[in-house]
This record gives structure tokens, sequence and C-alpha cells, in this order.
């Protein structure tokens, strides 16, 4: 390349650095990714699944995959699996739960379907000091539970999070679920080497993650969980993981991922091109939670650094990579202008050169997921292809971000309506008693005045609880 560009090289330094750079911070990842190391099983654990674990699951559609996903969650012995689901579908998944486990599993239901408020109503019937969300496709290994728990052994640990693999849904993946693939390998990379290096991360993925309940039983977080808002008028209803992430970062509570054979879980994704909507709505939900991190709460900036700096390197990714087919394009055409009149004496193989590049450098970022699926290295130019098709949808995703629909599940109405229809009134929740070591036990709906935080555990045997009244109904409160 050097010699297809001598008479203008001084042209080609500045994407020269951008690469150099680019591939530079790649390597740190690995790096860091190679020395992380996931917390070990304690020989006599805080938290045991029997005793202080509830799965929730709020779904409107499950199949017959829950079956399979049900059955390796009960292996980890939790005390409870709730299903939340809407109230047209109590019956379906009643006969599900029953012919799973009857015993362990109980189906709730909300009056309309709204994921949020889904979760917080399985909340609301907690009575663990864990709680463990779940997608109802989500298929774990025995070992997950207990090597999730481990990392609740820190009491500064508020949230939990796994690696992740792809299930087909078939007998063999389609080009869409080895996109998917693809896509979750990088991420193991990127969520193992950013914990290792500030502990932080962006997001702890919904298809599992497990968090302290007490966290989540805070009146303030229920609120604002359930009446989260993108621009203050865009009532949002996925996003619910970016929701909770920000809200370890912001309350103090530190979060990990357990990166480990022991606590990898299998989840399907959409085997044909509706996978592409979930990407749409994954990458407006990504825009948003960061564009908040970074410059709305900021907490991030001290918290996790090298995780803000990710974030901001996602904000101008699309454009440098859409630069470079770009710049080949231009100096191609300016290879057909004679030298004399500015042109470049650039041959037609640069394009060869560049495509063999791409094809070089996108299989080195796959080797990890390469090296137990090598069938998989035709997809690769359909992954470079994708690259492209993704960074023009994340300008189409932040030019639309005021779009907050489901996008692929049928049966999601109108977010507001069924907040109204939550607030409006609902069952009491069941008694719950916190079991955190050195803390008192203390009744559902007593909290203390400030939303709990790590700092304050050591001190609650000394605050008085108090029956916390709806937000709406506190003195000063405007919505």
């Amino acid at each position: 390349m050097l010699r297809l560009t001598s008479d203008h090289f001084p042209v080609f330094v500045p994407f020269g650095v951008i690469g150099f750079y680019r591939y530079l911070w790649y390597l740190i990842r690995i790096a860091a990714s190679l020395t992380y190391r996931p917390v070990p099983l304690p020989e006599n654990p805080t938290y045991i699944a029997e005793e202080d674990v509830t799965i929730i699951v709020p779904t409107i559609d499950a199949g017959e995959e829950f079956k399979e996903a049900a059955h390796s969650w009960l292996v980890g012995k939790p005390k409870e699996i709730l299903i939340i689901t809407e109230e047209k579908m109590l019956g379906p998944l009643q006969e599900l739960a029953n012919a799973v486990d009857p015993e362990r599993i109980r189906v709730l239901t909300v009056p309309f379907a709204n994921k949020r408020l889904q979760m917080s109503h399985g909340i609301k019937n907690t009575t663990t000091d864990i709680i463990v969300f779940a997608d109802d496709d989500a298929i774990w290994p025995p070992t997950l539970l207990p090597y999730t728990l481990a990392c609740f052994e820190d009491q500064k640990v508020g949230g939990v999070g796994t690696s992740q693999r792809v299930q087909p849904v078939g007998d063999r993946m389609t080009v869409w679920e080895v996109l998917a693939a693809f896509r979750l390998s990088i991420r193991n990379i990127e969520i193992a080497s950013s914990t290792h290096i500030d502990g932080g991360l962006p997001c702890l993925s919904g298809r599992t993650a497990a968090y302290r309940t007490v966290i989540l039983k805070d009146p303030e977080f229920l609120h604002g969980f359930t009446h989260d808002y993108w621009l203050g008028k865009y009532q949002l209803n996925s996003g619910d993981d970016k929701f909770l992430t920000r809200w370890m970062v912001s309350h103090g509570w530190s979060t990990y991922v357990q990166c480990c054979k022991e606590a990898e879980l299998l989840s399907t994704m959409k085997p044909n091109w509706r996978f592409l909507k979930q990407v749409l709505r994954w990458t407006r939900n990504t825009w948003r939670s960061d564009l908040r991190s970074l410059f709305m709460e900021r907490h991030i900036w001290t918290s996790h650094p090298y995780v803000a700096y990710t974030m901001v390197d996602k904000l101008f990714n699309p454009f440098t990579l859409l630069a470079g087919p770009f710049f080949v394009g231009y100096v191609v055409y300016k290879s057909t202008i004679p030298l004399d009149k500015g042109g470049y004496h650039l041959p037609w193989n640069v394009i060869v050169s560049y495509f063999v590049w791409l094809l070089a450098t996108r299989t080195a970022k796959l080797l990890p997921h390469l090296w137990h699926r090598p069938q998989d290295v035709i997809h690769v130019p359909a992954f470079i292809l994708f690259g492209y098709y993704f960074s023009v949808m994340k300008i189409y995703a932040l030019l639309t971000l005021h779009e907050t629909g489901w996008g692929t599940r049928a049966g999601i109405g109108d977010a507001r309506a069924a907040t109204a229809a939550a607030d409006a009134g609902g069952p009491p929740a069941e008694g719950y008693t916190e079991k955190l070591p050195g803390t008192p036990s203390y009744p559902q709906n007593q909290y203390p005045s400030q939303p709990y935080s790590p700092q304050q555990q050591q001190s609650y045997s000394q605050q008085q609880y108090y029956q916390q009244p709806p937000l709406e109904m506190q003195e000063g409160y405007a919505r």
C-alpha cells in the first residue's frame, strides 16, 4: 500500500493513524479479557439459592422453549420462579408452569403487556434477598446460580451479569443467528475487559442478570423504573437492563460479570430478518442510555472512566467505519484522473487490497468464536457487510430515538396506558424480609428515608424506618 500511495502519502497518514489507534485499543481489550478472572465459589457461601433466590420472568408469549429453560433454572434450586404476564395469557402460561413444576413456579398477571411493569410486579412479590431476571428462553448451565451468587459475597456488589452464547432455533444456525453469535462473542470480550480494567460495563444484559432485592424494593427505583421518559416526553418500555445498570452506577453499587463456562447461558435469537429489528431496538436503547450516562447523569466518568471511553468511542464508530469505503471510492475515482491534473496513480488492485485487509482484520476479531465453530468462517463476508449496514442503522437510530415501540413482539401496547392502569391500583405486595449480613430485617414497604447504598449498610441498625407513601402522595412531589 505504501508503494501505491507514495505520490500522495501525506493524504493517507490521518487514516493510518485512526486505524492504528483503533486496533491498539482492540489489543488492549484482548489483553484485559485474557487476564480477567471470574469470582471463584466461596467455601461458606452467604447466599444459598434455595433460600435467597427468586427468578422473575416477564413474558407474554412463552412457548415450548420455556420448558427447557425452566428445567435448566430449577437445576440450580431457586426458592421460587415468578412468571409475570398479562391477564389474557394466564391460562396458557399456567399450563406451562404446571407442566414443569407447579410447586416452585408461580404465575402472576398485570392488566396490560409492559415489560417494566411486569418486572416491577415481580419485584413487589419477591420475598428473597436476590432477584434474578431471566428471558423465557435463557438456558442456564447447572452451575450458573452458585457462580452468580458468589459475586454477592462482596457487599458492595449490587448487580451481576453472565456471558452468553447463541442457541439455534432449528437444527442448524441461520446466517442471522451466526451474525448474532459473532456479536455475542465480541461482547463477551468487551465486558470481560471492562470488568477487569475498571469494574464497570455498559449494560448488565437483561437475558439474565441478578440484583440485590433491597435495591429494587426502593420506592424511588420502582417509580423511576416504571415512569422512565426519553426527553420527558416518550415513555420507555424496553431498555430496562440499561436503566438497571445506570441505577447501580448512580447509587454507588458495584457490578460484576461472570465470564466463564460455568455461568455462560444459551439464548435464542431471531433466525430471520427480524433479527435486524431486534438490533434496531437495542441500538436505540444504547444511544439513549449512553447519552444519559455521559452527558446527563455523568456518574460514569468518575466511577468507570474506561467504560465512559468505550461509550464515547461508540458515538463516533459508525462515522469512522463508513469513512473507509467512502475514502477508497474517492481514491479510486482520483486514479481515473491524469497525474498532471491532480489524479492519483493508484491501480485497480487498491480495491482488492482493501477487501483483503477487511477480511483479515474482521476474521482476527472473530477468532474466539471461530475457535469453537470454525464452520462459521464462511459467514465472515456477511459479517463485514452487516457491519456497514449496522453503521447506517446506528445513524438512523440516532435520528429516530423518539420511536420507543418494541418492534419484534405483537401485543406490546401503549406504555402510557399500561402505566396509568398500574398507577390506578393493584394487589398489595407480599411481605419481605431482607437478610443482608450486618443489617436488620424489615417488612416490605418499610424503607430507609434515603435510597439504599453500600455506604449505608453498616449504619442501618441505628436508623428509623417508616411506612413510605406512594411518591404521588408525598408533599412537594411533581410528576
